[in-house]
C-alpha cells in the first residue's frame, strides 16, 4: 500500500515491488499516513538510507542498506512509534471531527 507520493513511484521502487511479485492496493479514503505507523518507520529509514555515503546507486546496494539500517535500528525508536500512534487515537476521538494536531 502506498499514498501515490513520488518517492513511492519512483522506478526502483516499481522494479522491486514487480521483481518480488507485490501487487499494490489503493488508499483508502480520507486515511492518511498520520494513522499509518509502517508509514513513519519507513520514513524513519528513508532518513537513514539518505545520510549514507555514498548513497546506494542499484536495486541490491538499496536492499542491503534497508537490512542494514532495519537491524541496526534501535528497538525503542520503534516503540516509541507504536506510543505515539495512542495518543494520536486519543486525540482522534476526543476531537469528534476529521482535524486533529497531527
Amino acid at each position: 500500500m502506498d499514498d501515490n507520493s513520488r518517492s513511492h513511484r519512483a522506478s526502483i521502487v516499481d522494479e522491486c515491488l514487480q521483481s518480488e511479485d507485490i501487487k499494490r492496493t489503493d488508499w483508502p479514503a480520507y486515511s492518511s499516513p498520520k494513522w499509518n505507523p509502517i508509514k513513519h518507520v519507513w520514513d524513519m529509514l528513508g532518513r537513514r538510507i539518505e545520510a549514507r555515503q555514498p548513497p546506494p546507486t542499484c536495486l541490491p546496494e538499496l536492499r542491503r542498506a534497508l537490512l542494514d539500517e532495519w537491524c541496526n535500528n534501535p528497538e525503542d525508536q520503534i516503540d516509541n512509534l507504536i506510543l505515539i500512534m495512542f495518543r494520536r487515537l486519543k486525540a482522534c476521538i476526543a476531537s469528534s471531527v476529521r482535524h486533529t494536531p497531527y
